[in-house]
């Protein structure tokens, strides 16, 4: 194969204004991370990773579906095989995935942090996991080297209200530069539907906040007490993966008595789930605003098709897909609920379908409120939109049916400290998008006035937004 790769220092960059911006306006920023997967205890601990599979692989279900398409045996994917041979698994099929943008991550990937800038293939296979493996046994290439590495200077967990917090304390406590903020996702506090892990998960909840549950009312006690618990830690950002957001927020009386009635009953199901769901998320989201947090909705998932595969390896192991799901109404009804007295907080909405591009942009512009700079935000392309085009069909909806100035930009969204580069491949997309339009002259040739614009973007906006300043 053709020696060197295409992840130059111009990769994506197909004109002279987009190299200039790219190269003077964004390269250097640093890396404001609101959404991720990361382990806290990875990062406290400082964990120093076997090998390239252990760092790479395991546990990026992006990688696992390409493996599956192309005939790789389970066993090399998620089972037993060590991890050599699940590592050649993955170099022999890439040079199928050309136009799959894990073709782009997976070589900018080697690139920075490793320096490897030939393709991985089977030829290539084994002396890059040599050289990547040398890397990782060093300071450098620990969980907290690869942080600095690519620039971090805030990331925020994905926590769920029962965490201990015990590992971003520790942080604090060493006093690392990178801030590590935990953030609340409480998705299990929904899922009243599945009555035996509800019931169980209430118990476990009703155990770290001291808080007996047995109605409504002590339910919502239980949780504020861990919103405060979590605010104390310093939390100011929330998350939610839904499938669409709810639109009855009212529990009738006869509900709440049944509520009572269900949880101390071996009584299947609730009568009203979504009225429970709407009832209890946007007393949550009215605590957030009280906190000053940033709330967060991940939505249009349709999660664990694959049922074999779910009882057999468990949710998040690749088997999800884009729904079509119909989200305006519910979408207003659910903002206009919190706004109508003024308890909507900056909120952030993500979409997996791209038919909801220009629906959500336009959306988000209904709850602006005139105080807050960019407090209604279309998030950027989510899971299987943060490919080039994705982005770009998100730039070009938040810019038509918005204002793109206030946008806060990528995240990482992933569950692997390599994942940083898709920071990278976002700013050279965006800087792609306005040096072409600087060259046909849609926009001005002004490269400080629009250089400016993509600093905000790429940085600025989002140190604003999640209050870093101080």
């Amino acid at each position: 194969m053709t020696a060197g790769t295409i992840i130059t220092d111009d990769f994506l960059l197909t004109n002279k204004k987009a190299v200039l911006l790219y190269h003077e306006y964004a390269k250097h920023l640093p890396v404001i991370d609101f959404h991720n997967h990361l382990s806290p205890s990875q990062i406290a601990e400082d964990k120093k990773f076997a090998n390239l599979t252990d760092i790479w692989l395991k546990g990026d279900h992006y990688k696992w579906r390409a493996m599956r398409a192309l005939g790789v045996d389970e066993n090399l994917i998620t089972g037993s095989a060590a991890d050599y041979e699940k590592f050649k698994a993955w170099a022999n099929i890439v040079p199928s995935t050309l136009r799959n943008p894990l073709f782009h991550w997976t070589h900018m990937e080697l690139k920075n942090p490793f320096g490897i800038q030939e393709y991985l293939n089977t030829d290539s296979a084994g002396r890059i996991y040599e050289q990547a493996n040398e890397l990782l046994s060093q300071d450098g290439f620990s969980s907290r080297g690869l942080l600095k590495k690519f620039k971090v200077e805030m990331l925020s967990t994905t926590d769920d209200p029962c965490d201990h917090l015990i590992y971003h304390q520790q942080l604090n406590k060493d006093g690392f530069e990178i801030k590590v903020k935990p953030s609340f996702r409480p998705d299990q506090v929904f899922a009243i539907g599945k009555p035996g892990s509800f019931k169980a998960y209430l118990q476990l909840l009703t155990e770290k906040s001291g808080v007996e549950i047995t109605d409504i009312s002590s339910l919502l006690a239980a949780l504020k007490n861990r919103v405060d618990f979590f605010d104390l830690h310093q939390c100011s950002i929330s998350d939610h993966g839904l499938s669409t957001l709810p639109n009855h927020f009212i529990l009738s009386p006869k509900e709440e008595e049944e509520f009572k009635i269900f949880l101390k009953s071996d009584q299947a199901v609730f009568s009203n789930p979504d009225a429970f769901i709407g009832f209890v998320l946007t007393e949550l989201c009215k605590m957030y605003h009280e906190k000053g947090w940033v709330q967060q909705f991940h939505i249009g998932a349709l999660r664990n098709n694959n049922k074999g595969m779910l009882h057999k390896l468990g949710p998040d192991t690749g088997f999800d897909s884009i729904g079509d799901y119909k989200h305006a109404e519910s979408l207003t009804a659910f903002l206009n609920h919190l706004s109508l007295t003024d308890q909507l907080a900056q909120t952030v909405v993500y979409n997996l379908n791209p038919a909801d591009n220009e629906m959500i942009a336009t959306m988000m512009g209904n709850f602006a409120d005139g105080r807050v700079k960019g407090k209604m935000q279309f998030g950027s392309g989510w899971w299987f939109l943060d490919q080039k085009d994705g982005i770009e069909k998100q730039l070009n909806a938040l810019s038509n049916m918005g204002v793109i100035s206030t946008f806060i930009g990528m995240l990482t969204d992933s569950r692997s400290f390599l994942s940083y580069s898709r920071h990278e491949y976002f700013r050279r997309i965006l800087c792609n998008l306005f040096g072409s339009e600087m060259e046909m002259g849609l926009l001005p040739d002004d490269e400080k006035w629009v250089g400016k614009m993509i600093q905000d973007i790429c940085y600025y906006n989002a140190k604003n937004y999640f209050g870093l300043n101080n």
